[in-house]
């Protein structure tokens, strides 16, 4: 899992902190998978930077993003739904991400998601100031 903390919900704001969340993996990454929000629409530059595919869901079909909702759920239960993220440092955010990809689960077999991510990877990725994707 990457997150990063966004001082203004544009696009542009979106694009930069994906890249720089992206740049420790590049070249891991295969694909890109979003909703049809507005902080999505460039895209097609953060696509291109990483030579991924992107991908659109469909709209309220949340099942399509099953990992990234799964995710949300877990960061939500320490930064519960509709919380001002101004107030926290990305520091503090990156710690809490640290915290999940280092959090055994089930679906793993008990492993950790920077465990299965760093046995596929082997050196692919630098934790300070970013975790796994998930």
């Amino acid at each position: 899992m990457l997150a990063g903390r966004l001082k203004r919900f544009t696009a542009i704001q979106t694009t930069r902190i994906v890249t720089r969340l992206l740049q420790p993996i590049r070249g891991v990454a295969k694909t890109l998978t979003l909703d049809n929000g507005s902080e999505f629409a460039e895209y097609e530059q953060m696509a291109r930077e990483f030579g991924l595919a992107a991908y659109f869901c469909d709209p309220y079909c949340s099942g399509q993003r099953g990992t990234n909702e799964n995710n949300n759920g877990l960061l939500q239960q320490y930064y519960p739904k509709g919380m001002d993220f101004a107030k926290w440092a990305q520091t503090h955010i990156s710690r809490v991400v640290e915290q999940l990809n280092n959090r055994p689960r089930k679906r793993l077999g008990y492993r950790t998601p920077a465990e299965v991510f760093w046995g596929e990877y082997s050196g692919a990725l630098s934790i300070s100031g970013a975790a796994v994707i998930g």
